[in-house]
């Protein structure tokens, strides 16, 4: 039987898009938020689909909001502050669970606080579900396949194209990390680690881009697939000539905010200059803008082994479909497992491939 979609934060900017792309690939999704009537002004835009109201100041309406057999869609961010009563509920209700996040603290939480609680109950989660952070996993998951048992290392490197601007909810999600602890898969185990400790460069296109390394789920993912696999690296390329100088402000903040209370000053500061959603990029600007996401496999010796390069749309509308993609296979034939599951865990490789087509992106001959 097929369970219902329900998109938590439908009116929100990822959560509208990933509606909309729900409803133009078929499906009839419940929408969810704390507003009713901008809920009902979207619904009735989408041609009349189901609302409900939930809020998460008040976990037990985002609770009642699934049941048994339910997917639920949470895109309410920043998910290090409101993303608990949403993988709660789902967890709790027996429902598959997909988010959007970035956020290295969160996709952290569900690996290692929520997902045992998940696995106990037989609920899958699948956090990170969007540009951040499967492509990597995919184009990962690519590269090791194809260099063998041999590679014990792979490095990820995410690129924007073309022009673009953020949204208020990536800001927000950015904000609310800041100081925060990040992490790196080496020598075989985890390990924390700040954000943007070290730059590297990728060949992108006939230039060398730098790129600061960052936590991401590919941290946590990858060694599943391949257990040879010592060494996982994940680098931001967003951010062009400031990636050096990004890495010296982070450096700063990693001192700044071993000082007791000084986290805490900085995580209401975020949460004051930046409120969450507000709108980002319209569908003109998007088009403008692209991604392109390298994977590299590693042998012992740092020899290169395989590489995979994907490329397509922008990371809104690609989020948004793979989002709607997941969420359709979910509903209709489950995951593929319990607990906290990567993508390729969660619905197979070669599946993946075809979602991250679907969505808008595909690797490059």
């Amino acid at each position: 039987m097929t369970g219902r979609i329900v998109v938590f934060g439908a009116t929100g900017y990822t959560g509208e898009l990933t509606a909309r792309a729900l409803v133009a690939a078929g499906a009839t999704p419940v929408l969810a938020g704390r507003n009713g009537e901008r809920l009902r002004r979207l619904a009735d835009s989408l041609g009349g689909l189901q609302t409900a109201v939930a809020d998460v100041g008040e976990p037990m309406t985002v609770r009642d909001l699934v049941e048994a057999g339910d997917v639920l869609v949470s895109t309410v961010g920043p998910f290090a502050r409101w993303g608990e009563p949403a993988v709660s509920a789902a967890i709790d209700a027996g429902a598959s669970y997909i988010d959007s996040t970035g956020e290295p603290p969160f996709i952290r939480d569900v690996f290692e606080r929520y997902g045992p609680r998940a696995k106990k109950a037989g609920v899958g989660l699948v956090t990170a579900f969007g540009y951040d952070w499967v492509p990597g996993n995919v184009a990962g998951a690519l590269a090791l396949r194809e260099a063998g048992a041999s590679a014990v290392r792979v490095d990820l490197g995410y690129f924007n194209t073309g022009t673009g601007s953020m949204s208020g909810g990536t800001r927000a999600s950015l904000a609310g990390v800041m100081g925060e602890p990040g992490f790196v898969f080496r020598d075989g185990e985890l390990h924390t680690e700040r954000g943007a400790a070290r730059v590297r460069s990728f060949r992108v296109g006939s230039t060398l881009s730098p790129a600061a390394s960052v936590g991401s789920s590919e941290h946590f993912t990858l060694p599943r697939l391949a257990p040879n696999l010592r060494e996982v690296n994940t680098y931001l390329g967003w951010f062009g000539p400031l990636t050096r100088p990004l890495q010296v402000v982070s450096a700063g903040s990693s001192v700044l905010t071993s000082i007791p209370g000084v986290r805490a000053g900085l995580g209401a500061l975020a949460a004051k200059v930046v409120k969450g959603s507000t709108g980002g990029p319209d569908a003109a600007s998007r088009a403008r803008g692209g991604a392109l996401i390298i994977a590299a496999a590693y042998d012992g010796a740092g020899i290169e082994l395989a590489q995979v390069t994907m490329s397509g749309v922008n990371g809104y509308d690609f989020t948004a479909g793979i989002l709607a993609w997941g969420a359709q296979q979910a509903a209709t034939r489950g995951l593929d497992g319990t607990g906290a599951l990567g993508p390729v865990e969660a619905f197979g490789l070669d599946e993946i491939v075809e979602g991250c087509r679907v969505a808008g992106l595909e690797r490059q001959a």
